[in-house]
């Protein structure tokens, strides 16, 4: 139209917006028809800006609301889940899948559509100039993504290679780091090196493999493209039409500018989305797989809420005046046949102490679970107060504190390690330091370079076995709890530190409630009561004078284990 401004009147539309315009001539025309060309490219940019914003902002947010909502799936997974789970697997699901998600799933879905609205636009302007080279152009692109298809098993099998190959070094890492000092002192450094190059070998080898494979679709079509134009060009030729080449070939080289990209895109967008079909399943497979467990729980808990009419706040602990129940508890793993537990029933007294003792796998430890809440029971029930800890199963474990045999320490103070779980600004100094005086830190405290202030280093590196167990005592003390609940407290300490920590639990007799598994016979000796657990169940009860005493003068045994 520029080189020719007379063809304006051989186009009705272009000769009818023309009058309408009353221009004084056909050059102003164009320059003002020029000018809304431009105005209407940036209008195009700034709506492209816009969309894409949107895009990002829309997909990242997605983002936030999944890894909060995996990791609210994974605090709020029963203890069973945690059973089976691998922490490599976890931690690789909420970064890497998540961030997948969002970036090949998310964000892909939104640009395929927009970019299929772009190809649907450009197309219709093809038509409008020659229907019959839009059309062959067309089966041209359809022929070019049946082809592609042929790849879309290879591109959902290199989607489940990557993730599980990266999931595999997470979890390689961990081995041998976490481990460091055994990695070590057994030199089985090359070991971890080897079995972390095999999974970066496999992740190499599937990720260079997927991308070689991405770049098809553009090589494709500038290959159709290119021989379309050639084609279409000579065709022309052939036909003498010489005159009507120029016009429609500058915007077929115009609409193929436009069209190969996305068109590429678009390709690339739905491999990308074949990729991250594994990523998609994983996703929704373990977060179903949650629900599924948390279903199983309601479904218990639901039976003991109806059993009384009571329900706490959360946020509340139980009233605990006089005693706990523990009326035929029964408890069997999921997948067994014989109950770990087998119709328990013991009474504990407000400020007394009992322990458990046997032999490994006697029911010890799973008998300490279901006590935390931590195992919904297949039958039975525990009671405070003649009140179903079930009715609540939040306010019960609000009075239980809990001391495992290895303290989880975080990589930070003192401070914070002890007040677990609680902001800067929410920390009650006083109760902090009751906490550590009852705890006997007191000492610890004056040696360490910035006192209460000093970080600890990764899983509290810079103390030693008894004062890791003892700032778990004075977190469990700093929450004031009223019930604790000791899983083999001492059993990893030298005879030493286990005195002093020892000392530290039998300073709490009277004024707390005590529950302590034990396999040092050392540590029960201040316990109210002791009983015995075979085969989950209870074999023998009594003092320890009487259960334990009396044992080993019958066997004449001087051993210090159960």
């Amino acid at each position: 139209m520029a080189i020719k401004p007379e063809s304006i009147n051989q186009s009705s539309r272009l000769s009818q917006i023309y009058h309408l315009s009353g221009t004084d001539s056909i050059q102003s025309f164009i320059l003002i028809l020029g000018l809304f060309v431009a105005i209407l490219f940036y209008v195009k940019l700034i709506l492209s800006w816009c969309i894409q914003r949107y895009i990002y902002k829309f997909s990242y947010h997605q983002l936030k609301k999944l890894r909060l909502r995996l990791m609210n799936a994974y605090l709020s997974a029963p203890f069973t889940f945690y059973l089976k789970a691998n922490t490599a697997n976890l931690l690789h699901n909420s970064f890497h899948e998540v961030n997948n998600f969002c970036n090949d799933i998310m964000i892909s879905l939104l640009k395929l559509i927009s970019e299929f609205f772009i190809i649907i636009f450009i197309v219709i302007l093809l038509a409008y100039t020659d229907a019959i080279a839009t059309a062959t152009i067309t089966i041209l692109l359809l022929l070019t993504l049946l082809f592609y298809n042929r790849f879309r098993k290879k591109l959902v099998y290199f989607g489940r290679e990557a993730s599980q190959s990266r999931a595999s070094a997470i979890r390689v890492l961990n081995h041998a780091l976490g481990g460091f000092k055994e990695t070590r002192i057994i030199g089985c450094e090359n070991y971890f090196q080897e079995q972390m190059d095999e999974q970066a070998q496999r992740y190499s080898y599937v990720i260079s493999s997927y991308n070689t494979l991405q770049l098809l679709p553009r090589l494709l079509m500038e290959g159709i493209f290119i021989t379309f134009i050639i084609g279409f060009t000579s065709l022309f030729i052939l036909l003498n039409d010489s005159e009507n080449l120029t016009s429609v070939l500058s915007i077929f080289v115009v609409a193929s500018i436009r069209l190969i990209p996305s068109f590429s895109q678009f390709m690339t967008v739905m491999g990308k989305l074949r990729n991250s079909s594994y990523t998609l399943n994983r996703l929704y497979l373990e977060l179903k797989a949650i629900e599924q467990l948390c279903a199983s729980n309601h479904s218990f808990l639901s039976k003991s809420n109806s059993l009384s009419a009571s329900n706490l706040a959360n946020n509340q602990a139980m009233h605990f005046a006089r005693q706990i129940v523990l009326d035929q508890v029964t408890y069997r793993y999921p997948g067994t046949d014989t109950p770990a537990l087998h119709e328990i029933s013991l009474s504990l007294k407000k400020g007394k102490s009992i322990a458990f003792i046997g032999k490994s796998g006697s029911g010890k430890t799973t008998l300490a679970d279901v006590i935390l809440g931590l195992l919904m029971p297949e039958s039975g029930d525990i009671r405070v107060d003649d009140q179903s800890i079930y009715v609540n199963l939040r306010s019960w474990q609000n009075l239980v504190g809990y001391i495992p045999q290895s303290i989880f320490l975080i990589d930070d103070t003192l401070e914070r390690n002890i007040a677990f779980g609680v902001p800067d600004h929410l920390i009650d100094p006083k109760r902090l330091d009751n906490s550590i005086k009852a705890a006997q830190l007191e000492e610890l405290v004056k040696q360490l370079p910035d006192g209460i202030k000093t970080t600890l280093g990764e899983r509290g590196v810079r103390l030693s076995g008894g004062q890791r167990q003892r700032v778990g005592i004075a977190r469990t003390l700093y929450h004031e709890r009223e019930i604790l609940v000791m899983d083999e407290a001492t059993s990893a300490l030298d005879s030493e530190t286990e005195t002093l920590v020892t000392e530290a639990i039998k300073s709490l007799s009277g004024t707390k409630t005590m529950i302590i598994i034990a396999h040092r016979l050392s540590t029960i000796e201040h316990c109210d009561w002791v009983y015995v657990l075979e085969q989950g169940r209870i074999v023998k009860s009594g003092t320890y004078q009487d259960v334990v005493v009396e044992e080993q003068m019958l066997h004449g045994s001087d051993s210090h284990s159960a």
